[in-house]
């Protein structure tokens, strides 16, 4: 059932849990509305609409403005963005956290775990500077782990202007949304992963894949890695 849920949450993530619900029922499962709930809850995934309080931020963790609105994204490292997302697999899941460059689309580090810890995130952003220095700007959304004081401080440290979402704007933070997209559609979906050293090197099978051997219409017909390393 999560991974339909998964598979209809990426198509259009406006479905909230009674759509999730009615969708069960047509495929013929006996579910309740109460158990769809915790599916969302465990998925970290929730409808996408324009609605006052769609989520509380941590109190204790200070939120920052979107600064990407009207910016112009010219050359590597200028933008990074980071986001997780849920990967099914046959008996359980993880959660996959991915760093993308904006300008070139070249993933520049990922994680997985099997929680929604800080740890992980802290883990790809520490990576990611180490091999290929300091962006101008990060963005994210306002979850806990990019609120966290660990993962912030680092940015700080590193003089890095750090960018949020909007609540409920999945658009402000559309490359890496799209790039979750193209993984699920393009390799996860048609891969039944039963054991976590499978799913850890199919997809980093796939995004060496993706860095330097796919071309995108939006980058003049180039590769990630050709339009991150080849920009003058």
């Amino acid at each position: 059932m999560m991974r339909l849920m998964d598979e209809w949450h990426t198509k259009d993530s406006t479905f909230g849990f009674r759509r999730h619900h009615q969708n069960l029922l047509r495929e013929g499962f006996c579910v309740g509305r109460d158990r769809v709930r915790k599916f969302m809850k465990a998925m970290d995934i929730k409808a996408i609409y324009q609605k006052p309080k769609t989520s509380i931020p941590n109190k204790e963790n200070k939120i920052y403005p979107y600064l990407l609105r009207d910016l112009k994204i010219m050359y590597p490292n200028q933008v990074w963005a980071i986001d997780i997302t849920y990967v099914p697999m046959l008996h359980g899941f993880f959660y996959l956290v991915a760093i993308i460059d904006w300008y070139s689309r070249y993933i520049l580090a990922w994680e997985l775990s099997n929680s929604l810890s800080k740890e992980f995130c802290v883990s790809a952003l520490e990576k990611a500077l180490s091999r290929y220095g300091i962006p101008l700007i990060m963005n994210s959304d306002q979850g806990s782990q990019f609120t966290s004081n660990a993962f912030t401080k680092i940015l700080l440290d590193y003089s890095v202007d750090i960018s949020m979402d909007s609540v409920g704007r999945w658009i402000d933070n559309i490359v890496i949304e799209r790039w979750f997209r193209t993984y699920k559609y393009e390799h996860l979906y048609l891969n039944d992963y039963a054991k976590i050293t499978e799913i850890n090197g199919g997809t980093g099978e796939y995004i060496e894949y993706y860095n330097f051997d796919r071309i995108h219409a939006s980058l003049n017909y180039k590769t990630p890695y050709e339009v991150y390393f080849g920009h003058n």
